[in-house]
């Protein structure tokens, strides 16, 4: 058996356009690659993949899944024997074992940690917002800062009390044990073995998964007294590995997708501030050094990367080397440097969202072409310093895997330098000599796939299109935050989780899925789409992937050709939440009426006949009740 954090380092790795792209030439159309589908015959390319989705969907056969599902059907492979020609294409070493009872013990651990760092979220949030002390320092820090409410709840900010012990105690009131606080980096043991709080007394960034799980924490202290480090992260742990995290990326990930480009800051607060000025599209490496990891994850949005600098000219000089990875995985690299010493929040601050957003676009530089001048000027005149200055840059160039890309910037550079070019190009094929080539990996064995499941039961058509709508509108937006009817502090999948109590789904793919979904929000969790697209329950994935993936796409140009404006789901998004509860509660009060009609038309008894008449009348002034709401919502 392959090791659960073995697995997920696999899906978190794979790219679907580089899995499927060994198989069938991709070509961009919108958002999505197309080809010709490997699964069946085709002239017109009917097969999409998504790479912001990380699926793939053929409108014409119906196959759909995610990388690990596209070579089980390709190769005709089990779902392990999938993981590992997925883990050889990446170089990801596996360690299979056994199942033994240590090992579900040590899974269950790790879903432990999972439940105990989204407790602490949960505690803290509640601190800040609802305790004298939170609100004063905690949430006063804040505001202080200019974070506006929508901000502190959708990144969920918390702060944890002065005290030595308080969430200790919460945590072991509600049953946790002493262990998987320390294991999970939130308490720490004192000399005479005593537990205390790590983060007491600071405001709390929840660093979240590549999937929205809580993992970890930044802390920053309020206090001036110096002996107090400013920042305290949590340590490594089962499910925290810094180097792989990348702060903020959760919330970023649509916004660098539809940008085609990522904005890379240093800070929690770069970070939030950024965002809040309608720059979504930013991350923070944590107060690590920028990893491989990190670049790649951000290579699975987009190949564009821009540096948001502060004014450091020391910090500049020492980061330009390693920004050379950036390069290294074929990405393009930009940078903006803030005037006086500013950061990315404090400037943002100074200036303001709109002038924020102009400074940026107006001052990006690329990255080759603003080292070589900054290193130049460094050098001065200094012969020795400047033919260092040109070794550097073209050790730099020789990292870009593209040549046409490369041979364009030696071409710049060599102008820069004043220097000829074919020495530079010389240099740069000694550089690039012996280069290693990774093998493909090995053809796995063909393995038959895992058996499917059959339905109990078919329920009306047009029952069953309300029943996936509502799982639809889950899928595709349950992380947003309500904002409507003066609901602000929740999200919208338990809004329509609470709100479908009252009605029995009866499709059995989608009752699984809304089933799960409550079951995981009982947990303090929210499912991701990602979830419902991995499920090892093929109706399930495939019913996932139909519902977020469509075949049509309106062009780029279609207003300006047409004139007709087509109105996005998103702009209301009340009308569209609130109007798919109420049709698929609608659609089951028509089917309740219908059944009482029938019984009616069969019912001789005179006494059960007026019974019926009344039950039928109340069920009509439900239905009339929420046919009115339909309408206003249709109307707003």
């Amino acid at each position: 058996m392959i090791p659960k954090e073995t697995v997920d380092k696999i899906l978190e790795t794979a790219r679907i356009e580089e899995v499927v792209g060994d198989f069938v030439a991709l070509k961009k159309r919108g958002t999505s690659l197309i080809g010709l589908c490997p699964f069946h015959n085709e002239s017109t390319p009917s097969f999409h993949v998504s790479v912001a989705k990380g699926i793939f969907k053929c409108f014409g056969c119906g196959k759909g899944g995610d990388s690990t599902r596209f070579i089980m059907d390709h190769e005709k492979s089990s779902y392990p024997e999938a993981l590992k020609y997925i883990a050889n294409k990446y170089n990801i070493e596996i360690a299979e074992e056994v199942q033994s009872p240590e090992r579900q013990e040590s899974d269950l651990r790790r879903e432990g940690l999972f439940v105990v760092t989204t407790r602490a979220a949960r505690f803290f949030q509640d601190s800040m917002w609802t305790s004298q002390e939170g609100q004063t320092i905690g949430l006063g820090y804040f505001k202080e800062r200019g974070f506006r409410d929508e901000i502190l709840k959708k990144f969920e900010l918390g702060y944890s009390p002065d005290s030595w012990d308080a969430f200790i105690t919460k945590a072991l009131q509600e049953g946790f044990n002493e262990k998987i606080l320390e294991d999970a980096g939130l308490a720490i043991r004192n000399d005479k073995g005593k537990l205390y709080d790590r983060f007491r007394g600071r405001v709390l960034f929840p660093i979240h998964s590549f999937t929205g799980k809580i993992i970890g924490f930044g802390g920053r202290t309020l206090k001036t007294d110096k002996k107090v480090p400013k920042y305290v992260n949590s340590p490594e742990s089962e499910i925290y590995h810094k180097s792989d995290v990348l702060y903020g990326l959760y919330f970023a990930k649509k916004a660098i997708r539809d940008a085609d480009n990522c904005y890379l800051v240093e800070g929690y607060a770069d970070v939030l501030s950024v965002h809040q000025a309608g720059i979504e599209n930013v991350v923070a490496s944590s107060g690590t050094s920028l990893t491989t990891a990190q670049i790649r994850l951000i290579g699975r949005f987009t190949k564009n990367i821009t540096i948001l600098y502060d004014g450091d000219p020391a910090g500049i000089k020492a980061s330009l080397r390693g920004l050379d990875m950036i390069l290294e995985e074929g990405l393009n690299v930009r940078v903006v440097l803030f005037p006086d010493g500013h950061d990315p929040d404090s400037y943002v601050r100074k200036l303001g969202s709109s002038e924020f957003k102009t400074y940026i676009e107006k001052n990006q530089k690329d990255f080759i072409l603003y080292k070589t001048s900054i290193l130049l000027k460094d050098a001065g005149t200094d012969p020795i310093k400047r033919a260092g200055v040109i070794r550097e840059v073209v050790e730099s160039i020789a990292k870009i895997p593209d040549s046409i890309k490369a041979s364009v910037f030696i071409r710049e550079c060599s102008t820069l330098m004043q220097i000829d070019e074919r020495a530079l190009i010389t240099e740069l094929n000694k550089l690039k000599q012996g280069k290693y080539k990774a093998p493909r990996p090995d053809e796995p064995d063909q393995l038959p796939p895992p058996d499917g499941m059959e339905y109990a039961d078919i329920p009306s058509v047009l029952a069953q299109v309300q029943e996936q709508e509502v799982v639809r509108l889950l899928l595709n937006y349950g992380h947003e935050l309500v904002n409507w009817d003066g609901v602000t502090d929740t999200y919208i999948a338990p809004y329509v989780i609470s709100n479908m109590n009252d009605v029995v789904f009866e499709d059995p793919v989608c009752k699984s899925i809304i089933e799960e979904y409550a079951k995981r929000i009982d947990e303090g969790e929210l499912p991701t789409v990602q979830d419902f697209i991995q499920s090892r329950d093929q109706h399930i994935a495939d019913m996932a992937i139909s519902l977020v993936t469509s075949p049509y796409v309106l062009s780029d140009n279609w207003y300006d050709k047409r004139k007709i404006f087509v109105r996005s789901e998103t702009e209301n998004m009340r009308a569209t939440i609130l109007g798919g509860i109420f049709h698929l509660k609608k659609r089951k009060v028509d089917e309740i009426l219908k059944n009482i009609r029938d019984e009616i038309a069969k019912e001789p008894d005179e006494d059960n006949l007026t019974i019926l008449l009344q039950r039928y009348m109340r069920v009509k002034d439900v239905e009339k009740g929420i046919s009115a709401f339909l309408g206003s919502v249709v109307v707003k």
